[in-house]
């Protein structure tokens, strides 16, 4: 069973930054597409950034030039630097783990991030 697991979330002032990891207990050896996501209550969930196994990236157009995903496969886990932070981003923040071929996805429970102004 694929498990993600998030951490790293806290609450930073405006401007500062975090950095997110999640942690994926379980097989990823097939090709798999790992993103992060956040929401705020009452609104949708939305990606913020993602990257496959083979290192392909892509952003949200909100996080571009602020945001960086990277992954250590070796120990099967997905960072999120979280950097000039803004009120705006204060959400729960989720891993999704999704295998193309197999067209399977996990969740992770989510973690907290709280941005003051």
């Amino acid at each position: 069973q694929v498990q993600p697991v998030e951490s790293g979330g806290g609450l930073v002032q405006a401007g500062g930054s975090l950095r997110l990891s999640c942690a994926i207990s379980g097989s990823t050896s097939s090709f798999n597409v790992i993103g992060w996501y956040r929401q705020v209550p009452g609104k949708q969930r939305d990606v913020v950034a993602g990257i496959s196994s083979t290192g392909t990236t892509n952003y949200a157009d909100f996080v571009k030039g602020r945001f960086i995903i990277s992954r250590d496969n070796a120990k099967n886990t997905v960072y999120l630097q979280m950097n000039s932070l803004k009120p705006e981003d204060t959400a729960v923040y989720y891993c999704k783990v999704r295998f193309i071929v197999r067209g399977t996805e996990y969740w992770g429970q989510g973690t907290q991030v709280t941005v003051s102004s």
